[in-house]
């Protein structure tokens, strides 16, 4: 098929984990079970830290912004994954794949933008504290979330408009489960060498750039908590950066694994299983991360379901009187 005949590719095809019918109503549960957990977990972190006055600090407002785009992170993939398994179909429109990208793209660079944003509070909250409140105001705080959405809706509109370049052939099967922008640059059939170094710079500028940064910081927190001279007094400095650190630890090594790694291996299996932990399994299990291992939260919520019980005890009260 020649060049000319690109502009009449109107769908891709998504290959997912496994053709074989017997295990996608397995793939079908599992994801699902995941996908809602994922949901209600993030919304619960939401609810937990908007109800509640005394959770409105540069902190938790920086987990419930984490917590919103992660069930973003995941509405972007795993819905369209499922549709398919249900439907017996693994078609996707082109446009459809374009919009996914997009959404993929911004959601990810956001995701880091955000750790390393929680990794710079922790470090003025333990190195800085006597200047915590002043550094860490209302007005930065917004501003960091500000610059950090901007950033990423440039990067992903920049990236999305660059695979809009790309001319497509007869092949129009991607081994994933969605539309990833390096399996994208990998099946067009005209130059991509600028799709690439634009997709490698961002991935080495945005995701090294944070990572170093994020780094940066905990290495200044443990040094800083090392000279705590009281054993609980290091616990429980260490212990607000621990949930955050197995965050960090398992999204990037995953993440930044899938990128660097297709400069040398093309092996869709093991980029599938490296995607899943970055897009479906870090997001779900940062409520349990987060919410397990803080008092605060959990008081919260518990505070919230109590007084949604006694609401409603006094509505169903009213409605009996009346």
């Amino acid at each position: 098929m020649e060049l000319d005949n690109n502009t009449h590719i109107s769908k891709f095809f998504l290959l997912g984990f496994s053709e074989e019918p017997e295990l996608q109503p397995l793939i079908f549960g599992l994801f699902i079970s995941m996908y809602l957990i994922t949901v209600f977990g993030n919304l619960l972190i939401i609810l937990a830290v908007s109800s509640d006055p005394r959770l409105h600090t540069p902190m938790y407002f920086f987990l419930s912004n984490l917590s919103f785009v992660d069930i973003c992170f995941t509405s972007t993939t795993i819905p369209k994954m499922l549709w398919n398994i249900q439907t017996q179909s693994q078609v996707i429109t082109y446009e459809g794949c374009i919009t996914q990208i997009y959404f993929f793209i911004f959601s990810a660079v956001l995701d880091i933008f955000l750790l390393a944003v929680m990794a710079y509070d922790r470090f003025v909250a333990i190195c800085h504290p006597l200047h915590y409140t002043v550094i860490m105001n209302p007005l930065f705080c917004g501003l960091l979330v500000l610059v950090s959405w901007i950033i990423s809706i440039l990067d992903s509109l920049l990236q999305s408009l660059m695979v809009l370049q790309l001319s497509f052939c007869t092949n129009v099967e991607i081994p994933h489960y969605f539309c990833e922008i390096n399996q994208m640059i990998q099946l067009a059939c005209s130059d991509n060498i600028l799709n690439n170094t634009v997709m490698y710079f961002s991935v080495v500028l945005l995701g090294g750039g944070l990572l170093s940064g994020i780094l940066y910081s905990y290495s200044k927190i443990v040094s800083s908590i090392s000279g705590i001279s009281s054993s609980w007094g290091k616990y429980k400095a260490f212990s607000t950066c621990a949930s955050h650190l197995s965050v960090v630890s398992l999204f990037f090594c995953t993440s930044l694994g899938v990128y660097l790694s297709s400069a040398t291996t093309h092996s869709s299996h093991s980029s599938e299983i490296a995607s899943v932990m970055y897009t479906v399994v870090t997001p779900m299990l940062n409520p349990f991360i987060y919410s397990l291992r803080n008092k605060d939260i959990r008081k919260a919520l518990k505070r919230f379901f109590v007084m949604a019980g006694l609401k409603r005890s006094i509505i169903l009260g009213l409605e009996k009187c009346s």
